[in-house]
C-alpha cells in the first residue's frame, strides 16, 4: 500500500472541512439536541459527490476507490459522527447492495438517484427479535404471481422514516435456511409500506435510526435483486464492505477527539503552566495517538484488500472491531483530559463520546467481530 494521499484525497479532505465549517458545525448541536435528521445536508453533500463515492462515473457516482471513501468518513467524523454515519449507510449499505447485485435496469432505475444524493437510501436486515441472529428474521416475502408481497418489521435501521428507497431482506425459504432470504428494492409510497418508531438514542442523535413496517407491500418481480434466496449470502458481503466504513466513522470520531484534546491540553494551564507538559497527560495523548495510527493501518488494509477483490470477511472484522473500541477509547481520554469541560456540551469531545459508542454495536457487535475473527483463525 502506498500511504501518501493522493490528490484526489487531499481534495476530498479539504472540501469537506470548508462544508463543514459553513454547513455542519454552526448547527449540529441543534440537530443533536432534537434529533433532527438534516436531509438538506445530505444533499448537498450529494452535490460534492460524497453520495455516491465509489459508485462509478456511468451511473452518476464519483468513481472514486475506497481510499478516498475512508478519507471522506474519516474528515466527516471530525466534525459529527452522526451525520457521517448516515453518509456511510447511504453509500456502503443501500446504493452498494443495489450495485453490487441488481442488474443493468436495476441499477440505471435506482442508482442514480442515491448516488446524487437526490433520493436518501436505507438497507433493512435487523428486526426487533434478530440482531446478530438474522437467520431467524420473521418479515417474510411470499409470492403472488408476478409481484411479491411482504409482511413484517424491521427495526433500528438508519433512514427507517426518511428514506426514499430501501433495499430489504426478507423470509422466502425455512427458518434458518441461509438459502432462505432474498433482497428486494422496495421505494417509498409503496402502499403497505410505511415508517415507524423513531428510536430516541444515546448518540448519533442526527442520524434517523427508526422502524419500517410491511403490511401487504406488494412489489413486481423486478424488484428482487440477484436471486431468489441470495439476500442472506448478499447481506454478508455487504456487511464485509460496511465494516470498513464503520471503521472509517471510528478513526473519524477518535481523530476529532483527539486533536481536541490535544489542543486543549496546549491551551489548559494548571501550576503555571499548559497541562500538555504533564507526563499523565503527555501519555494519555501518545497512547490515544498509537491506537488511532494502528486504526487506521488495519482500515486500510482492508480497503485495499477489497478493492483487489480479495475475501475481506477476516480483515474487515479486525478494523472494525479495532477501531471502534479505539473511538471509545480516545472519546472517553479526551473527555478526562478536559476535566469538567468535558463533560458539558459547549466542547466537541462530550459529542464524540456519546457517538463513539454506536461503533462498537452497529453492523455487528465487537463480540461479533471477534466471532468472525476466531472462526476464521481457527478453521
Amino acid at each position: 500500500m502506498d500511504f501518501n494521499q493522493t490528490e484526489n484525497q487531499i481534495l476530498i479532505t479539504q472540501t469537506i472541512r470548508d462544508f463543514a465549517e459553513k454547513h455542519i458545525k454552526p448547527y449540529m448541536m441543534e440537530w443533536d439536541e432534537t434529533q433532527h435528521f438534516p436531509v438538506e445536508t445530505l444533499r448537498a453533500l450529494g452535490e460534492l459527490g460524497l453520495m455516491g463515492i465509489v459508485i462509478p462515473e456511468e451511473y452518476g457516482g464519483s468513481g472514486f476507490g475506497y481510499f478516498e471513501y475512508i478519507t471522506a468518513l474519516t474528515e466527516l467524523g471530525k466534525v459529527d459522527g452522526s451525520l457521517t454515519l448516515s453518509v456511510a449507510a447511504h453509500n456502503s449499505l443501500c446504493t452498494n447492495h443495489i450495485f453490487k447485485f441488481g442488474n443493468e435496469a436495476q441499477r440505471r432505475k435506482w442508482i442514480p438517484k442515491l448516488a446524487s444524493g437526490e433520493w436518501i437510501g436505507s438497507w433493512g436486515l435487523t428486526e426487533p427479535n434478530t440482531g446478530s441472529d438474522a437467520g431467524r428474521m420473521q418479515c417474510v416475502a411470499r409470492q403472488d404471481g408476478d409481484d411479491w408481497i411482504i409482511n413484517g418489521t424491521k427495526n433500528f435501521i438508519t433512514h427507517g422514516i426518511s428514506s426514499n428507497v430501501t433495499v430489504v431482506i426478507a423470509r422466502t425459504g425455512e427458518l434458518l435456511d441461509s438459502r432462505g432470504m432474498t433482497a428486494f428494492v422496495v421505494e417509498r409510497g409503496t402502499q403497505g409500506f410505511s415508517g415507524g418508531k423513531k428510536e430516541n438514542k444515546l448518540g448519533m442523535r442526527c442520524s434517523e435510526t427508526a422502524e419500517m413496517i410491511f403490511d401487504n407491500c406488494r412489489i413486481p418481480k423486478e424488484n428482487v435483486l440477484g436471486n431468489v434466496g441470495d439476500g442472506f449470502v448478499q447481506a454478508l458481503k455487504i456487511l464485509d464492505g460496511g465494516r470498513i466504513s464503520i471503521a472509517a466513522l471510528s478513526l473519524g470520531i477518535a481523530t476529532g477527539a483527539y486533536e481536541a484534546a490535544v489542543q486543549y491540553s496546549k491551551e489548559r494551564e494548571q501550576f503555571g503552566k499548559s497541562i500538555s507538559t504533564f507526563q499523565a497527560i503527555a501519555f494519555k495523548l501518545a497512547e490515544m495517538h498509537t491506537k488511532i495510527e494502528a486504526a487506521k493501518l488495519l482500515t486500510y488494509q482492508a480497503a485495499d484488500m477489497y478493492m483487489r477483490g480479495e475475501n475481506i470477511n477476516k480483515e474487515s472484522a479486525y478494523a472494525k472491531y479495532y477501531a471502534s473500541e479505539v473511538a471509545v477509547y480516545a472519546s472517553t481520554e479526551a473527555v478526562q483530559i478536559f476535566g469538567g469541560y468535558g463533560y458539558i456540551k459547549d466542547f466537541p469531545v462530550e459529542k464524540h463520546y456519546r457517538d463513539s459508542k454506536l461503533c462498537t454495536i452497529g453492523e455487528g457487535t465487537s463480540e461479533v467481530q471477534k466471532l468472525v475473527i476466531s472462526r476464521a483463525i481457527l478453521k
